[in-house]
């Protein structure tokens, strides 16, 4: 099935322990598109500048990703951010964001997007996340994500969004925020039995911990991929949910099983772990899908035990 992803286009600078990058290709719409790429169609909905460079929609042409719907805006500045990390790279502190066109977007989506079957919304205000959700009334699959700021500023907006959507991709703390419960679990529950319609699924972000899937019917988490060196998590969140909703449209003729959402996590987790092995989208552009399926084997075999155990005393 196909992919629109609607979210920003970015250039970024960072600083990690690691070095510094300058201007380099960034953005929610583009780390996604990247990493669902791997598994189906994607078209890109996104605002640039006049200052975004033809080599930047290459890297998205290159793995085949649709970029027909980037709106290039006259006399504009792409979105930028600078951050820097220290050694915990869980954290990061943003020295400098320039919204440029990215403050007036308006998303316009062609034909081609609006049939789209699969639907990513990334994090972008959520009236705009409820029009384009509407736009698009027959997708079989819409997932959300979002930040703290809107859950700071437009709740009730955003809990409107959400519940308008499938699929929920959050980061814990978002989680936590947004429901007031000091437990993912208990968070993620409470959005499950949200008065109908509601989302389905809800996938917790959690960074180097990995990531926590729960629906009605069951719980599942898994470690995040273990690395030696970590350079850049800059865009691994939304290269992980590029990996899980990719998988879930590529096996668009399957229900969307406990089994099948567990796989899709397991993709998703080995994408974002390539991220976050260079800067930007470095690592992605010269992965190969014989890779990602070499490192979802590894993550099954670091995940198994034997469900046998001895007796306890009392």
């Amino acid at each position: 099935m196909s992919i629109t992803v609607v979210g920003s286009i970015a250039y970024d600078t960072v600083t990690t322990p690691f070095g510094e990058r300058d201007r380099m290709l960034g953005g929610a719409a583009v780390h996604f598109a990247l990493a669902a790429s791997f598994f189906e169609e994607v078209r890109v909905v996104g605002p640039v500048g006049e200052d975004f460079g033809e080599h930047e929609l290459d890297v998205m042409r290159n793995r085949g990703v649709d970029v027909s719907d980037v709106e290039r805006i006259p006399g504009g500045k792409t979105f930028f951010w600078r951050g820097k990390y220290g050694w915990d790279l869980n954290s990061r502190e943003t020295l400098d964001t320039q919204l440029g066109v990215f403050e007036g977007f308006q998303p316009k989506l062609s034909q081609a997007s609006l049939d789209s079957d699969v639907l990513f919304l990334a994090n972008i205000q959520p009236d705009l996340q409820r029009d384009v959700r509407a736009q698009l009334p027959n997708a079989r699959f819409v997932a959300l994500d979002s930040m703290n700021l809107w859950i700071e500023a437009a709740r009730d907006s955003l809990v409107k969004a959400i519940k308008e959507c499938d699929c929920l991709i959050l980061n814990d703390s978002e989680l936590r925020q947004l429901t007031g419960k000091a437990s993912i679990y208990a968070a993620a529950r409470e959005i499950l039995e949200w008065s109908p319609p509601h989302p389905r699924v809800i996938v917790a972000k959690q960074g180097e911990y990995g990531a926590a899937l729960v629906t009605n019917e069951g719980f599942f988490s898994l470690p995040a991929f273990p690395l030696e060196r970590v350079v850049d998590p800059t865009g691994a969140g939304d290269t992980f949910a590029g990996g899980f909703v990719g998988y879930l449209a590529a096996h668009s003729d399957q229900e969307y099983s406990e089994e099948l959402l567990r796989q899709a996590m397991a993709h998703g987790t080995a994408l974002a772990s390539f991220n976050v092995e260079e800067f930007g989208t470095d690592r992605i552009e010269k992965l190969s899908g014989g890779e990602i399926v070499a490192r979802v084997r590894q993550l099954r075999e670091f995940t198994q035990f034997s469900a046998a155990a001895e007796p306890l005393r009392d």
